[in-house]
């Protein structure tokens, strides 16, 4: 039986208080991306007494994370951890009367109902708009609540999207922009400052969403922290929109053959396969062993052609992060090449 003692600072907070904790308690959320912004969320719903978290991501943990990304440390970088083993980790360290399902996956079309399926509540904190269309695509079908989040620069947006209730995601923002028309933390960074801030807020609703507050905003939230700017606009349901009016969900029911992304900031390719396979990564270590310099820490490959400067960062299910290149083509001539497909 969990020690209520434990918590007794928030159930003091009458807006909570103990029927609150409990209906916590009894949640299950997941938790999309494990930067900046996941990393806050993650640690502070962990704390707060959530039951179920499961934390989602595809990535390793490299140094200039740690600029911002406050789960992971040098020990994590120097080991080449995915950013979810990592996490899960240091949440169970955190509160191991919690239950953490790390998954070390890219959400896609095909995997989304079961990564999600579960969830009671799915927060983002991804880094592309086409993970958040997906995800917006999902919560409306099955009618799941959702918050976005986004930060750049010193510009951070945050919205709660609960179908039925309020607008979803394509009614702000109907299309994917086109290369290069949005800033990335490639070309603009990012204030350290500004995830803690924008996670914190969305951690905050998460806990009234879950309890079952009336008090959640439904407005989209915007703010400059460099200029100390902060706005709260109003957003209302279009009645065209494709998805949560016409129910078209395109990026749920993709049928591209590869899922292929160029990763924010990274000079990355990510390639999923249109099936997911569990590779041998001692046989196949073996294998590339010829073509190139391979390490295998158990829990991924990391490969460098001979031929080519890029890195291949190969998972066990067949994803693949061909690091060094923003050359979609490129990325997926060296994937064919030495993993087939």
């Amino acid at each position: 039986m969990t020690d209520l003692s434990r918590y007794s600072r928030q159930t003091f907070f009458a807006e909570i208080g103990e029927a609150g904790q409990r209906k916590l308690l009894q949640s299950r959320v997941a938790m999309v991306g494990l930067g900046a912004l996941g990393s806050t969320i993650s640690q502070l719903l962990v704390r707060a007494g959530v039951g179920r978290l499961t934390v989602v991501d595809r990535d390793l943990v490299e140094l200039h994370n740690l600029q911002r990304q406050t789960l992971y440390d040098e020990e994590d970088v120097r080991s080449r951890l995915p950013k979810a083993y990592a996490a899960g980790q240091k949440l169970r360290r955190i509160n191991s009367e919690i239950e953490v399902r790390e998954l070390i996956a890219d959400l896609n079309p095909k995997n989304a109902g079961r990564l999600l399926g579960e969830a009671d509540l799915i927060l983002d904190g991804s880094d592309n708009l086409e993970t958040r269309f997906l995800i917006n695509d999902f919560c409306v079908r099955e009618g799941k609540p959702w918050i976005y989040g986004g930060v750049i620069g010193s510009v951070g947006m945050t919205l709660n999207i609960v179908p039925g209730q309020t607008a979803c995601l394509r009614c702000v923002f109907p299309e994917l922009p086109g290369p290069g028309e949005l800033p990335t933390c490639d070309t603009v960074g990012i204030l350290n400052s500004l995830p803690a801030l924008v996670g914190a807020i969305e951690a905050a609703e998460a806990i009234k969403l879950l309890i079952g507050s009336t008090e959640w905003r439904r407005e989209l939230l915007y703010l400059d922290l460099w200029n100390s700017q902060f706005k709260t606009l109003q957003v209302a349901a279009v009645p065209g929109c494709e998805c949560c009016g016409q129910r078209k969900f395109q990026y749920l029911e993709s049928k591209a053959t590869a899922w292929v992304t160029t990763l924010c900031g990274r000079n990355t390719v990510q390639i999923s396969p249109a099936e997911e396979r569990e590779l041998d990564l001692s046989s196949l270590s073996a294998s590339l062993a010829r073509h190139g310099r391979v390490e295998n820490n158990g829990y991924l490959l990391n490969f460098q052609p001979h031929e080519h400067q890029a890195t291949l960062v190969i998972f066990p299910n067949g994803r693949v992060l061909v690091q060094g290149t923003s050359d979609e083509g490129l990325a997926r001539s060296l994937y064919a090449k030495y993993l087939g497909g």
